[in-house]
């Protein structure tokens, strides 16, 4: 009998999120923005200014308190574990950490654009991205993959981007990139898995 995969890049991912909020939580206040901004959240000023592109990436593991992380680090686990077992743990890292960053940068061009910069960290845009690909793996499985449905998932993207736009200091741009990039990115990568006939 052939052990179910286990999703260990979830499980990963996961503790490293947290313990990056447990250490900034020892030496500091990560519900203050001018101490997450020193510790590598988005900033447009001070990735256009002055270069440091590097907080595209960095800011995705960050949370603005333990109510942000725990509502990420939930919907983390509920759809990573579905998406890494279906899709595999290359491609599942690909899709989390590209939508992370390409969240991010649609984020950037907003702030850019309305000149109204914000403090911003969180891995909701990578996660929206795991929502994107799982939305388009069901698709592809004829509207079914275990427990979830093609309409189940469209709901849940809907209600997901409803909330955003309805509550404040989200960042729904992040969001919107991350679900965007997600899609098209299994779209690319995934071809389904071969069905062996077990004896």
């Amino acid at each position: 009998m052939r052990e179910k995969p286990e999703a260990i890049c979830t499980v990963v991912l996961i503790a490293i999120n947290a313990g990056v909020f447990l250490i900034l939580s020892l030496i500091g206040n990560p519900e203050d923005a001018v101490f997450m901004l020193r510790h590598g959240a988005a900033f447009e000023p001070f990735i256009m200014q002055y270069h440091e592109y590097y907080r595209l990436f960095t800011s995705m593991f960050l949370h603005f308190g333990i109510t942000h992380l725990l509502n990420n680090m939930v919907l983390l686990g509920a759809l990573g574990w579905n998406l890494e077992v279906e899709i595999g743990r290359i491609r599942f890292l690909i899709i989390y950490l590209v939508s992370g960053v390409g969240g991010n940068i649609l984020s950037l061009y907003h702030d850019i654009y309305t000149s109204d910069p914000a403090v911003s960290a969180g891995a909701s845009g990578a996660i929206f991205g795991i929502m994107g690909a799982l939305l388009y793996v069901v698709i592809a499985n004829r509207g079914r993959l275990g427990r979830l449905s093609g309409r189940g998932m469209a709901v849940m993207v809907a209600l997901s981007l409803y909330f955003g736009f309805t509550s404040s200091g989200v960042d729904n741009y992040a969001h919107i990139g991350g679900l965007i990039c997600g899609f098209l990115l299994a779209l690319l990568l995934y071809r389904g898995k071969r069905r062996k006939m077990e004896i």
